[in-house]
């Protein structure tokens, strides 16, 4: 990640029908921690620039501009189930998972929550390695990846949580990971939040 010196930038990509608290609770995670001490900048992103995105709930979120080349990449799920909008669509598309690799293979940490690993499954990067998905997309997983029992599955430059609220504690682990288990300890007793479920690292 970045040295010491400077600031990690963490980008979190927003497509219509993503689902909310994938996206949203790792940004107050991650705003949070650089208010706890660490050293990173965190911003809700679209592939191109728009007003306003709405989620699988009805929640229209307001990005702060376009993806462009972050430390660190956060894939939320979404709509996997649906064929009209979410995770489905984007992979139809094609755009953004080739924006994932693009990202990917210029050293960008890819992260996924719940089934935004299915984008991330889409581009290649998880055949054989180990990760996890929302429990609705397991047996699809399982096809290209070495799927683990875990809430969280980081395999270094690749993270993958489990279904929704485990992207809270990817997040978390991140910050412990990258900024020290002080700072993960000060966010989660911050928002309430008892960190469960296995982490898987390498």
């Amino acid at each position: 990640m970045s040295d010491a010196a400077s600031t990690t930038t963490v980008e979190i990509v927003l497509f219509p029908g993503f689902d909310e608290l994938d996206a949203i609770g790792p940004y107050e995670v991650f705003q949070n921690g650089a208010r706890a001490g660490a050293s990173l900048e965190t911003k809700l992103v679209t592939l191109d620039p728009v007003d306003r995105v709405r989620a699988s709930h009805g929640l229209r979120v307001e990005p702060n501009g376009a993806l462009g080349d972050p430390d660190v990449l956060v894939v939320p799920g979404g709509g996997w189930t649906n064929d009209d909008g979410g995770v489905s669509r984007v992979i139809d598309e094609g755009r953004l998972p080739e924006a994932v690799a693009d990202r990917h293979a210029n050293g960008t940490v890819v992260a996924s929550i719940c089934t935004g690993a299915m984008v991330l499954a889409d581009t290649g990067l998880l055949d054989g390695r180990p990760a996890v998905t929302h429990q609705v997309a397991l047996e699809a997983l399982e096809s290209v990846a070495d799927v683990r029992s875990a809430r969280v599955v980081d395999d270094g430059d690749i993270l993958t949580a489990g279904g929704v609220t485990s992207g809270i504690d990817l997040a978390l682990w991140f910050l412990e990971r990258e900024f020290g288990k002080a700072v993960a300890a000060a966010v989660a007793e911050e928002m309430e939040h008892e960190r469960r479920g296995e982490v898987v690292a390498r």
